[in-house]
């Protein structure tokens, strides 16, 4: 009985159809976004109040319709490259045996 569950679980998990593959590829990508929130601190910031962060997301739409979209949009990426890259240079020195120099 366990090896057939075993079996069966393995088969959903090679499981290649269309819709399966779109399916995992929407949920990592949904998942990627759930972690910019908590990155941002965003969570900790508003108590995990959903509510005001649905809020908050629909403020920042609105921005992006306005006539400053394109201002906003490459400030706001500026700032987020300079984050991922002071995040990434941050692990590089954590990283046993790393001098942080090349």
């Amino acid at each position: 009985m366990a090896a057939k569950h075993r079996l069966e679980a393995q088969r959903a998990w090679v499981d290649m159809r269309d819709w399966v593959v779109k399916r995992r590829e929407r949920t990592r990508h949904l998942i990627e976004l759930g972690g910019l929130v908590a990155k941002a601190g965003l969570v900790e910031l508003t108590g995990d109040d959903r509510t005001l962060l649905y809020g908050a997301f629909l403020e920042l739409a609105d921005t992006l319709k306005g006539e400053t979209r394109e201002q906003v949009m490459v400030l706001w990426r500026r700032r987020g490259g300079r984050e991922f890259k002071r995040e990434a240079e941050a692990r590089q020195q954590q990283k046993p045996g790393m001098s942080g120099t090349k």
